[in-house]
């Protein structure tokens, strides 16, 4: 029983308190939770598996309801329903509905915790979660990373990455990013755009430090109009400094935060189109990318999507995943708008 209580222990609904949020998994109306898990009980105990009534289920539930069905089947079947989920299913579908089993920020930290345990590291996704989050979403996920794993996630990026690429996702990690102001600063604009500037395509070689504590101490208003300035004094724009400055882990982890800071659901929508339409599509990313917004921005970034490259979120699924995989991305994203 100690999975229920693991991943279904701390509610937290304080994900991102300050950003408005544009999810398209939302409450149920009606809801019961005791008709939802006699209806799972019985998919999971009908020959073959009934995937598309979990799918159904599961998908039009937010994380707070599925915890709900989860307490409610462990009365009924007297069984856990994340162990009974996970025999009963397998693959793609096993990892999304698996993944709805968890908070966002639980999500994410787990995201986090399977990128740098064991050998090697994955950074595409450290770098994704750690610099396309919120100050708000990295403070819940550093807590809910303690609740889950019982260990420091300062402590852990420290020990798992080096150089300056550590010392960026160091800094924010720490969390020491600015709240937005009501009072815009033109004084202090400019003096972050030139200090980028002198620190980086004006001279040789790039002081890194005065980057990272921009970048990671500033608020996000405040840095779209750093940008703007910036160009006044570099014959480049941000995103073309940091290609000729910095190379490697250290520049894809710039390039995402500046892409995030101009336009958040902008980066995950082309994320998602180039994962989707590369050869050996990345499912991986895909899953990720649905699962993690699909109760914070996943609306936002399904118009962001459709404006800018010519096609809804909805179609490119359907062209490029198949059978139940497809299904739950399609419930995840809801209906075309």
């Amino acid at each position: 029983m100690a999975m229920v209580s693991e991943f279904l222990g701390q509610l937290s609904l304080n994900v991102g308190a300050h950003e408005p949020t544009y999810p398209t998994v939302v409450p149920a109306t009606n809801f019961d939770p005791d008709t939802d898990a006699a209806r799972i009980e019985t998919a999971i105990k009908t020959k073959g598996v009934d995937e598309q009534t979990i799918i159904d289920v599961l998908t039009k539930r937010t994380y707070s309801q599925r915890r709900e069905i989860a307490f409610a089947y462990e009365r009924r079947a007297k069984k856990d329903m994340i162990s009974a989920l996970k025999a009963a299913l397998s693959g793609s579908l096993e990892t999304v509905i698996l993944g709805l089993m968890k908070s966002t920020a639980q999500y994410d930290a787990s995201l986090i915790r399977g990128s740098i345990k064991g050998a090697g590291t994955d950074e595409e996704t450290l770098i994704e979660v750690l610099c396309s989050r919120s100050n708000n979403e990295l403070l819940e996920i550093k807590k809910v990373y303690t609740e889950l794993f019982k260990k420091d996630l300062e402590k852990d990026v420290a020990g798992d990455t080096s150089g300056n690429f550590a010392k960026l996702l160091l800094a924010l990690v720490q969390t020491k990013r600015a709240e937005p102001s009501s009072m815009v600063d033109y004084e202090k604009i400019d003096e972050d755009a030139r200090a980028l500037y002198e620190a980086g395509v004006k001279i040789k070689g790039t002081d890194v430090p005065t980057w990272i504590a921009i970048m990671s101490q500033r608020s996000v208003p405040h840095l779209q109009k750093v940008f703007q300035r910036y160009k006044s004094y570099s014959p480049y724009d941000m995103q073309e400094s940091i290609m000729k400055e910095v190379k490697g882990d250290l520049q894809r982890s710039f390039l995402v935060l500046v892409q995030c800071f101009e336009n958040k659901q902008l980066y995950f929508a082309n994320r998602l189109n180039e994962a989707m339409k590369s050869k050996g599509a990345k499912e991986k990313m895909v899953t990720r990318i649905i699962v993690s917004r699909c109760e914070v921005d996943l609306k936002k970034i399904c118009s962001e999507y459709k404006t800018n490259l010519g096609e809804s979120l909805q179609k490119t699924i359907t062209e490029h995943t198949k059978g139940d995989y497809q299904k739950v991305l399609l419930g995840l994203c809801g209906p075309e708008e």
